[in-house]
């Protein structure tokens, strides 16, 4: 089994922030990871870093309420020494039991980190590779490539679809986001599938 180019070797959380000032004080670059309440994100943190419960995994839809930070430290292969990022957690878009008073105000604090977080290197936007992206996931990568906020779409749940259909699928997202060069990529949290392609990606953000 061929080495994995960039290894994560510690995950920790460090804060939970609503507004600028609750921000972590560190300097490091920042990969944001968002998502459809309900899409696998905490699942894929947990993946992702290989810390167990790190990001809570929840049954219930919407349980991110503020954004949360993680630091993550890195060894990449061709790079001395070790890098560090935040993995940035933030609250799940797009349902509707949270009230809409309450998402208007996430919907504020999501937008004012996007649009003032000088450190943000691109953002993972997670949609469920069984399903057509929904009208706020089309919304939500609109957003973000109008703020021109570097996007990778990742199509979580990869392991629930076979083969044929995961080709159909990551299509048929292209199509729905308008953009036919966008990177897909698919991602199984259960069987850690798309994990090294995902860390090479961020490796080569923290390399630039």
């Amino acid at each position: 089994m061929a080495k994995d180019r960039v290894i994560i070797t510690q995950g920790k959380y460090v804060a939970s922030a609503v507004k600028p000032e609750q921000y972590p004080e560190n300097d490091l670059p920042e990969i944001v990871f968002i998502g459809r309440s309900n899409v696998g994100k905490s699942s894929l943190i947990n993946s992702l870093t290989r810390v167990n419960n790190l990001a809570r995994v929840s049954s219930q839809p919407g349980k991110t309420q503020t954004i949360n930070f993680f630091e993550v430290g890195v060894k990449i292969e061709e790079v001395e020494g070790r890098k560090a990022f935040y993995l940035v957690d933030l609250p799940g878009y797009g349902y509707a039991k949270t009230g809409k008073e309450k998402r208007k105000i996430w919907s504020k604090f999501i937008e004012e980190y996007f649009l003032t977080s000088p450190r943000l290197q691109f953002v993972c936007q997670l949609i469920d590779i069984r399903h057509d992206p929904m009208a706020s996931d089309v919304e939500m990568f609109e957003w973000l490539v109008k703020n021109n906020i570097p996007v990778l779409i990742v199509a979580t749940k990869a392991d629930k679809i076979g083969k044929n259909a995961r080709q159909k699928n990551i299509a048929a997202i292209k199509r729905k986001l308008g953009i036919a060069e966008v990177p897909v990529l698919p991602y199984s949290s259960l069987k850690n599938e798309g994990r090294s392609d995902l860390l090479d990606v961020i490796g080569d953000s923290l390399v630039e």
